[in-house]
């Protein structure tokens, strides 16, 4: 290599070296050193500080107001209704009137074309306003510092909805829908029975629906407690039910009974009246023969009554002392035919005791008068007109034990005037009777049983009433009198008169009449 090689050989190692140089140098320039990086991250943690120290600051100013404030925090609503920073007794006022106008008086309830109600105060449906109120409250109170923290912050970002627990009286609601059970057009029959004379009939039941109770409950609850729901009709949930057995045990206990003897106590002074007694006519085993021999709709089983051997009008006088009222009427006694109506009707009267509070029924006592019966034709009136007819002639009892409970002071419960003033009473004095259609009535309003004997003799028809004399008994006084006549009426009132120790102490007006003329 000659000289010039060697210093162009030179002169390029020394170039490569500077720019080696330059480029380190430009490396050294910018590339961070470790104290730069060590700055940075200080800066970062710093601001993660701050930023910590800012969201505790803000969590604490919350915390603080919401432990030192008595209202309900942001965000919380009660069934939908907002109360936020709202008291409790604010909260608790508004939520009252918010239930109380979206709260409907009755609930509807269907069932094909059957429809009912069930009245909401009737079932006692009521929100449990103060424990949903004190709930709303105590959130954001109730854990730690950071629970509580969590649940303000949480509030403001979504809402807390708080449901008061809807209470309701179960079992009046139960028994409500136990009776729309009973309504149902298509519910189920169970069998029944009952006594016609001597026969008890039994019918057979149906299939058919009741009402699923703790499924309709549940949809009541579920409808009062929408407010969004602004048709309050239910569809009712019903369960189809087959009917009972028919058990003729369980029947036969039901309807078998002893006959009571009749009898009375001295002191204290009680009369206790006989009663029937009633069993089957064939055995229990016959009866559900009847009932399993085919399937029928009614079954007839023959009974027998079984009768007391002391009957009430058997009781001895004793336990009547007191003669409380008389009265007679005079018949003519040649005519056979109606002195014979007359005897069958007073006897079947004679000896009748009535107790305290019972009504007495003259066609239920005497019974329809029929040829069977031994009744026999007699004059009646009909349609304005004097025919023979059967039974003829029994209303003169009828009035004579009319008179004689007006003297007693009993309560008159029904009576009728006859078409023409008849010839043993005077107007306004009398009773007449049809059997099916009029009745005569009265009803013992003493404190004490009476006993109505009747006879029926020489011309001459009397009831007496005996009983037990009280302290309030009265002297009465019956006055009866025409105010008016026509060509073809006459008309008449009368007037009973109580009187004690000669004075008048009262003056009731017992009837107004009309008559037609003969």
């Amino acid at each position: 290599m000659n000289v010039k090689e060697k210093d162009l050989e030179k002169e390029r190692i020394e170039t490569n070296v500077e720019k080696s140089n330059e480029h380190k140098s430009f490396e050294e320039e910018f590339t961070p050193t470790n104290n730069t990086k060590k700055f940075s991250i200080s800066i970062f943690k710093i601001l993660l500080i701050i930023i910590f120290i800012i969201l505790l600051i803000s969590i604490l100013i919350l915390f603080t107001y919401t432990l030192f404030n008595n209202n309900i925090i942001s965000g919380v609503s009660i069934k939908g209704h907002d109360v936020s920073h709202l008291s409790k007794s604010d909260a608790k006022y508004q939520l009252e009137k918010y239930i109380s106008e979206n709260l409907p008086e009755e609930i509807k309830l269907k069932h094909g074309d059957f429809e009912t109600t069930i009245s909401i105060e009737q079932i006692e449906a009521n929100f449990d306003i103060k424990r949903a109120t004190n709930s709303a409250y105590e959130v954001g109170r109730q854990g730690n510092f950071l629970q509580n923290s969590f649940y303000i912050l949480s509030t403001m970002f979504g809402k807390v909805n708080i449901e008061p627990r809807l209470t309701l009286n179960k079992e009046q609601l139960s028994k409500n829908l136990e009776d729309i059970s009973t309504q149902l057009p298509d519910k189920v029959i169970q069998s029944s029975y009952y006594i016609e004379n001597s026969e008890l009939i039994i019918t057979s039941g149906k299939e058919g629906n009741i009402v699923d109770i703790d499924e309709t409950t549940k949809l009541i609850k579920d409808t009062i407690s929408d407010f969004s729901k602004k048709d309050k009709t239910i569809e009712i949930a019903v369960k189809t039910e087959q009917p009972d057995e028919i058990n003729i045990e369980k029947i036969y206990n039901e309807v078998h009974k002893e006959p009571v003897n009749a009898y009375y106590t001295k002191e204290p002074f009680s009369v206790y009246p006989s009663e029937n007694g009633i069993d089957f006519n064939i055995s229990i085993d016959e009866a559900k023969s009847i009932i399993s021999s085919e399937k029928k709709e009614e079954y007839v089983i023959p009974l027998k009554i079984l009768s007391p051997a002391i009957t009430t009008n058997m009781i001895g006088t004793e336990a009547f002392p007191d003669l409380l009222a008389t009265y007679s009427t005079l018949y003519a006694a040649s005519n056979r035919n109606r002195t014979t109506n007359l005897i069958l009707a007073a006897n079947k009267i004679n000896g009748t005791v009535i107790m305290p509070g019972e009504t007495f029924s003259y066609n239920k006592v005497v019974g329809e008068r029929t040829i069977s019966a031994g009744y026999k034709e007699a004059p009646i009136y009909v349609q304005g007109k004097v025919v023979d007819g059967i039974g003829g002639g029994i209303c003169q009892i009828t009035t004579t034990l009319y008179n004689a409970v007006l003297y007693a002071n009993l309560e008159i419960v029904q009576r009728t005037n006859h078409q023409f003033v008849p010839s043993y009473a005077p107007a306004s004095r009398d009773a007449t009777v049809v059997y099916g259609a009029i009745d005569f009535q009265f009803k013992n309003n003493r404190n004490y049983p009476i006993k109505l004997v009747c006879s029926v003799a020489n011309g001459t028809a009397n009831f007496q009433i005996f009983g037990m004399r009280q302290d309030d008994d009265c002297e009465v006084q019956i006055n009866a009198y025409e105010t008016g006549r026509t060509r073809t009426a006459i008309y008449s009132e009368a007037y009973k008169i109580l009187k004690r120790d000669g004075k008048i102490i009262s003056q009731e007006l017992l009837c107004r009449d009309t008559y037609k003329r003969h």
